[in-house]
């Protein structure tokens, strides 16, 4: 397996990580860039990606910094499906039409108060392109083996963190990662606690 880091490097946000496997290609996360202007500005880069050239993409969890993304890639031409545990699903429904809300407000004050170099601001995705990504969405249950690409076998276990987040196990042939995602606390009085992550040759 090869890993690209494409985001969630030299910076905690925009996790976003290319897995080939063969001729498989999985991306693990694909999340916002957040916070000082020189990260928020990547966001409009264009995707590290050829989206059409992806078998799938699977999320650890909702917070945008992992998952903010995916309505942009969908908009730019995604079309395979969106592997997540159920309570990401639901908190997905809620933050992605929120955070196109949010970005076309953006766009419309820019543009009212002449605030912004491009004529006319735009919104990185809208309320439709949530839409579109909320239909790509595919649950799976924690502790289930699935194979999101030709090959490659993932399974997803329980983070903490908030509800639905997971570390996800990808394996191809003799070879394992782990990414972890964010972990929760072990003593947390809602949460249950991140369970032990299963071995790999990687994390």
């Amino acid at each position: 397996m090869r890993l690209t880091f494409r985001g969630g490097a030299e910076t905690v946000t925009g996790s976003q990580t290319l897995v080939e496997a063969g001729e498989s290609r999985v991306l693990v996360d694909c999340g916002l860039f957040q916070g000082v202007k020189a990260l928020r500005q990547r966001n409009w880069q264009s995707l590290p990606v050829d989206p059409g050239s992806l078998d799938a993409v699977v999320l650890t969890h909702a917070h945008l910094d992992h998952s903010g993304r995916v309505p942009a890639l969908v908009r730019e031409g995604y079309r395979g499906p969106v592997y997540c545990s159920s309570g990401t699903a639901g908190l997905l429904e809620v933050l992605w039409p929120d955070a196109a809300f949010l970005q076309e407000e953006e766009a419309r004050y820019r543009n009212k108060t002449g605030t912004t170099k491009h004529s006319p601001a735009l919104p990185l995705f809208d309320k439709g392109d949530a839409r579109a990504a909320l239909r790509r969405l595919s649950v799976v249950d924690f502790g289930t083996a699935f194979e999101p690409a030709p090959g490659v076998e993932a399974v997803l276990s329980r983070a903490g963190h908030i509800l639905g987040a997971g570390s996800l196990r990808l394996a191809h042939g003799e070879r394992s990662v782990v990414f972890s995602g964010d972990l929760g606390r072990w003593n947390d009085p809602l949460m249950r606690p991140p369970e032990p992550r299963p071995a790999a040759d990687a994390v």
